[in-house]
């Protein structure tokens, strides 16, 4: 059987990038919950003891900018310098201005257009993809990344693993085998964690906690064999971290947002970003395309594009790749879809309803193949067709 091997990655909610993509989406959260309405486009920095959020915000709500930075520092459990950053005590630096009055004009008309003549915030293309190889429809190398990096956070909250620190990454590589288009995972080849730390633990200590207590519970023991190698903590020694480790920015994890790696990315980021930004209500409404079409047995795997021009409405373009698995041919699958979505940025956010702030929980372990009434785009939309004569 020919195989080969895939890697996917993920980082843990106290990573510097992933710090600033919550407090962007705490951004976004605080304003919608006011104002439905906001346009928001909200960037974070950080390093040693420093945050500082920019961008440009048109709302009527009344935002503590500050406020929100440092309770969304604590809640991740930075709350010293020991452990990378003092919620309470880091300088927080704020430049928000409002949204450029040519882009408001050309995308929502100051509010006046309906909703199916939004125009998209900005040109670009965006990918969702889906993969019957998971219950999640997702990646399997890509979910085991993503639940091992929230494994770390949970049992270091709940007191299982007091030696963990915030900061921290997973890597895992699957064999998988080539079923026709399919992917078909066979075990798990490599399971790499770097995971911050107290001064206290030994590296041996380490490895045998990580095994216990984070990847026993989330890798499937199917999945694991005698030759599958561990590379936990290998650099000997991870005590700093967080933003004295290393500078965050929002928008810098964008594949560990999505597939791990497969189908494809249009290179837009998500967080901190209102619906009428398509980077991130486009790539919602495609993931929900490719969910369906697997989920509906039209294809095993698949990839849907679209794109977009600033304030224009409808898509440019859509585009649907069954990788050779669809039950019908590609084109046929496309006109379903057209049929089935409405790809018009004002018609996404009713349809997903993304005005509504939920977004904070998006920012840490991926925004798809989650278990979340909040996270609409996941739910399956029905697809009707009919399966062609043998």
């Amino acid at each position: 059987m020919d195989t080969f091997l895939f890697t996917s990655e993920s980082v843990n909610e106290g990573h510097p990038d992933k710090l600033c993509d919550q407090i962007s989406d705490a951004v976004l959260d605080a304003c919608l919950e006011q104002d439905p309405d906001s346009k928001v486009a909200c960037e974070t920095c950080t390093k040693t003891n420093m945050v500082m959020v920019f961008g440009e915000i048109t709302t009527k709500a009344k935002v503590d900018y500050e406020k929100i930075v440092r309770d969304t520092c604590r809640t991740i459990g930075f709350v010293s310098d020991h452990v990378g950053l003092d919620a309470d005590n880091c300088k927080v630096l704020v430049n928000i201005e409002q949204q450029s009055p040519d882009i408001a004009q050309g995308v929502h008309g100051h509010l006046t257009k309906r909703p199916e003549e939004i125009g998209a915030g900005d040109q670009g293309h965006m990918f969702g993809y889906a993969t019957d190889e998971t219950t999640e429809l997702m990646p399997l190398s890509h979910v085991l990344a993503t639940k091992l990096g929230a494994r770390l956070t949970e049992v270091r909250k709940n007191g299982t693993l007091p030696w963990l620190r915030p900061d921290g990454k997973t890597q895992v590589t699957v064999e998988y085998y080539n079923d026709h288009g399919a992917m078909v995972p066979i075990r798990v080849h490599t399971v790499l964690i770097s995971t911050q730390h107290d001064e206290t633990v030994t590296n041996d200590e380490i490895a045998t906690d990580l095994k216990e207590h984070v990847i026993k519970p989330v890798v499937p023991e199917k999945y694991l064999d005698e030759k599958t190698i561990f590379h936990l903590n290998p650099s000997g020694r991870f005590v700093i971290g967080g933003p004295h480790g290393d500078a965050g920015l929002t928008g810098r994890k964008i594949i560990i947002d999505t597939y791990g790696g497969w189908g494809a990315h249009g290179g837009g980021a998500f967080s901190g970003k209102d619906p009428t930004k398509v980077d991130r209500s486009g790539a919602y409404i495609v993931r929900q395309a490719a969910k369906s079409i697997v989920a509906s047995g039209l294809a095993r795997r698949c990839i849907v594009q679209v794109s977009y021009a600033i304030g224009v409405p409808e898509p440019l373009s859509v585009f649907v790749d069954s990788y050779g698995t669809g039950k019908i041919p590609d084109k046929e699958i496309l006109k379903i879809v057209k049929e089935s979505f409405d790809f018009r940025p004002g018609m996404i956010a009713i349809n997903l309803d993304l005005k509504r702030g939920r977004y904070l929980k998006t920012a840490a372990y991926g925004h798809f193949g989650r278990d979340d009434p909040d996270f609409s785009w996941e739910v399956v939309k029905p697809l009707k067709w009919e399966k062609p004569q043998e």
